[in-house]
């Protein structure tokens, strides 16, 4: 079926938005003649790659990941051992294999830091022939890759761990949604699954392997926090809907081994007495306004930021109110503050992850995507092959400052396609009133999510005195796709 001519191209107008806005941010939406003319040799770099690996390509590695994904960063894998520990896997593109230090793609890559994930259009880091091609461990295919193996014993702890390079082939192609169903009882078993033999013990292992790991995180602090994250629904050219993007078991899986696996990266690395590129999110700076929010809710949190403290709160509210908890996460991912990029020389302390409460911890698992897991995949194989460090302190210094900041720019950019994108779904519904929760208050103004649809704009007109996890009632004023703006005045406002 055709769109109606008379109607909005929805698709097209968002796409147009987001390449100003691109622009606007000093992104590269597009790729230059001269990576293109470096694309010609790539063929030859990924059926041929450098350095002595291990052949891996019987185990049983598969990837999980959203439906529409192309760019396959990652495969796991598990083994069941006699003493009840589990062998874990995480093999990891070898995107460098591919894409040469200095180079044009290379060039690309670094500006832009991250691949950009808008509504209407993808701006890949990397071309398409590599990430959804040349460098995707696309099943039945082999591939370069850097494998992480790391041993879960039954309380969650990591040992022996090792990291080689490989060659590994992914066995299933598998997606999200219909392997949480089938894991939780709740759906049929995937088709690949039953048709790979071993394959759904191999799953059941690593579900198993991911809870244990997600247990003894969750003991030393890590926090859970629920938000919700909301993308437009398509009806041919025009968004009949925002659709609602729920975590779920198989998401917890892979979360829970790549945050395994970028420990045991950050580790390898200090051990090899190398320089490592961390991710770091520090001791919360509004931890009083963390400490008023919950004590609206009846429970006390020390003064100096703790997060075993505040994960025991968020569990505790998490049972309590599940209706409510993903408004209570918005509250604290906002009031946590943005995550960055540091250097950590080797016996200098940093600082670690507040959030995931993880001290050692890079990005090293999404090379496809994220500049700073190439940079980090450079370093390791340094490290595994001897040579001279491909980067110098002051090198990395300046990487960590730009990836921060290019980060930063791509997070606007699918910001502003997104609030492009509600402005279109909300647009008819002017003068109507919603329930809301205030989800940034500070000199620039404050902002409000209404529950239904699940869509973020700025309250002009009403109190100033609201904060960050305020519940409210607003009315819709204004909107302006062009520039994302939905505008709201308050009607009634209750502190929580």
């Amino acid at each position: 079926m055709t769109a109606n001519r008379s109607e909005p191209n929805h698709r097209k107008h968002l796409r147009l938005i987001a390449r100003r806005v691109m622009e606007e941010r000093g992104m590269l939406s597009d790729f230059s003649v001269e990576v293109d003319k470096e694309l010609k040799a790539a063929p030859d770099r990924a059926e041929k790659p450098a350095g002595d690996r291990r052949d891996l390509r019987r185990m049983l590695w598969a990837s999980i990941d959203n439906d529409d994904s192309r760019d396959l960063d990652q495969l796991t894998v598990a083994e069941g051992l006699s003493d009840g520990t589990i062998r874990i896997g995480v093999a990891v593109a070898d995107v460098d294999a591919v894409v040469r230090k200095g180079g044009a793609v290379d060039g690309h890559a670094r500006h832009n830091t991250t691949s950009v994930y808008t509504a209407a259009q993808v701006f890949p880091m990397i071309p398409e022939q590599l990430c959804y091609d040349l460098t995707s461990l696309n099943m039945d295919e082999d591939r370069a890759a850097l494998v992480v193996l790391m041993d879960v014993d039954v309380d969650g702890h990591v040992s022996a761990p090792d990291i080689c390079l490989a060659l590994v082939r992914n066995h299933a192609k598998l997606a999200y949604d219909a392997v949480a169903a089938w894991l939780d009882g709740m759906g049929p078993r995937p088709q690949y699954i039953g048709e790979v033999p071993g394959l759904e013990e191999n799953l059941r292992l690593q579900d198993e392997a991911a809870q244990r790991l997600r247990r003894r995180r969750f003991d030393h602090g890590a926090l859970t926090l629920e938000t919700i994250q909301s993308r437009p629904v398509f009806n041919d050219e025009q968004i009949s809907a925002l659709q609602v993007d729920q975590r779920n078991r198989a998401k917890d899986l892979i979360e829970d081994f790549m945050i395994a696996a970028n420990s045991v990266t950050a580790q390898f690395l200090e051990k090899r007495k190398r320089d490592s590129l961390r991710r770091l999110v520090r001791e919360p700076k509004r931890w009083d306004r963390i400490m008023e929010v919950a004590a609206a809710l009846g429970h006390h949190l020390p003064v100096a930021p703790d997060s075993k403290a505040l994960s025991g709160f968020l569990d505790e509210r998490h049972l309590a109110d599940p209706v409510s908890f993903p408004d209570l996460s918005l509250t604290i991912v906002k009031l946590l503050g943005r995550g960055e990029y540091m250097v950590k020389s080797p016996g200098v302390e940093s600082p670690g992850h507040f959030g995931l409460a993880v001290h050692d911890y890079s990005h090293s698992t999404a090379p496809n995507r994220r500049y700073p897991d190439l940079i980090t995949m450079r370093l390791v194989k340094s490290a595994l092959q001897g040579g001279k460090p491909p980067y110098t302190t002051q090198n990395l210094k300046d990487l960590a400052s730009h990836c921060t900041r290019k980060e930063d720019d791509a997070n606007k950019v699918e910001r502003q396609v997104a609030k492009s994108a509600a402005a279109m779904v909300i647009q008819s519904r002017l003068g109507e009133r919603f329930e809301g929760i205030i989800t940034g208050a500070s000199e620039k103004g404050t902002w409000v999510r209404v529950f239904d649809p699940p869509v973020e704009g700025k309250l002009t007109h009403g109190e100033t005195v609201l904060d960050v996890g305020d519940h409210v009632r607003v009315e819709l004023k204004k909107v302006d796709i062009e520039r994302g703006f939905i505008d709201f005045h308050l009607v009634h406002g209750r502190p929580s």
